[in-house]
């Protein structure tokens, strides 16, 4: 009989974990040998505080990351069909959403592997809930291209989705590449054109924050190096 594949939530930055992780997770952390990870220290880091008493030293990690070979994914796979219960654990908020863990996901469901996600942040979503924009009709994009000509050929693409199919646009960032991505948002989409920015998601400097382009324009917050959210919508 195969294991199940847990799919952990991670806190999006340092934030207590009694506000976004509930205790059923510690639970059922506590119980599991093998993890998938991104990171191995941050994620050593992660299960300690979940659970103090846990015996790092017991528990095998298998690194997931953009350098990963398909045949390196198959192996992680390999405690779950010999009846193991294995955790895959995101960098930051939920597992598979924007996040490698969506490879590992794939395969356990090719292999009938019965795959449990659990309760936890995504600060996609939080930031969709408190945007105040169609919550029914969204597109998650990821990043948007580095080039400045070719984010603003995205952009108005996107915009049009906005006002011909009432369609939500979510975009996230390299913390380092906020401003930048604000200022061509701003320079590119319609002045009426709504932005929310959410920052610091569940974190105590968190701000969120929806105004239209033109009111954004002289009067923007400083995001450098923060983990950010924009979202447009008419």
């Amino acid at each position: 009989m195969n294991g199940k594949l847990y799919l952990f939530p991670t806190q999006l930055g340092d934030t207590d974990f009694n506000r976004i992780i509930p205790a059923y997770n510690n639970t059922l952390i506590s119980e599991i040998k093998y993890f998938i990870v991104e990171d191995i220290r941050t994620a050593r880091r992660f299960l300690k505080k979940c659970n103090h008493d846990i015996n790092i030293d017991e528990l095998t990690f298998y690194v997931l990351n953009k350098h990963t070979s398909p045949a390196d994914i198959n192996s992680f796979i390999e405690p779950l069909k010999k009846g193991q219960d294995v955790g895959l654990l995101s960098e930051a908020g939920c597992p598979a959403i924007a996040d490698p863990g969506a490879d590992v996901v794939a395969l356990a469901q090719m292999l009938n592997i019965r795959i449990i996600p659990l309760v936890g942040p995504s600060s996609i979503l939080l930031a969709l809930m408190a945007s105040g924009f169609n919550g029914q009709s969204f597109a998650f994009n990821g990043y948007l291209p580095i080039q400045e000509t070719e984010k603003a050929s995205i952009l108005k693409m996107h915009e049009k989705k906005i006002y011909a199919d009432n369609q939500t646009q979510i975009y996230i960032e390299t913390p380092y590449r906020n401003m930048k991505t604000i200022s061509v948002i701003i320079a590119t989409c319609l002045p009426e054109t709504k932005l929310c920015v959410a920052a610091d998601i569940t974190l105590p400097t968190e701000y969120i924050n929806t105004k239209s382009l033109k009111n954004w324009k002289n009067n923007l917050p400083d995001l450098t190096k923060r983990p950010c959210i924009f979202i447009l919508y008419k």
